[in-house]
């Protein structure tokens, strides 16, 4: 049986070969994204309406993940997107604040949309019946 023998310019160029390849992207493993929280989107914020009680505001953008039992007139809205492949995060948080039940304010990183040709949102508003 012959005896395999490797030369020392064979074995070098496989030392130096063997971490320039660990670099490469496509030898990495698949990552999913991971999107954690609530994704609060423009036209929410645009249909958010002062004075509007928590039930309307729970309608629109969701149950809030966090609820501070210290400060139950303010609801955050956390948001955090990792992309699979890359190591950036991206992080949001959105919050309102209540004054007497009704909505006095909100702020965030997520700004209302544009309002489209027409001028306005897609929201289409509904009188409610008179009695």
């Amino acid at each position: 049986m012959p005896r395999l023998s490797f030369r020392p310019a064979v074995l070098l160029s496989l030392f130096c070969l063997i971490p320039l390849t660990s670099g490469c992207d496509w030898l990495r493993p698949y990552r999913v994204d991971v999107r954690q929280g609530m994704s609060i989107t423009g036209e929410m914020v645009g249909r958010l309406k002062t004075g509007m009680t928590p039930e309307q505001v729970r309608f629109i953008l969701g149950t809030p993940l966090l609820n501070d039992p210290f400060h139950a007139d303010r609801w955050d809205y956390p948001y955090e997107f990792r992309a699979g492949r890359s190591s950036t995060v991206d992080r949001k948080v959105f919050s309102v604040f209540f004054v007497d039940g009704k909505l006095a304010r909100w702020e965030g990183d997520i700004q209302p949309a544009p309002p489209n040709d027409d001028g306005q949102n897609r929201l289409i508003e509904i009188e409610p019946r008179k009695k």
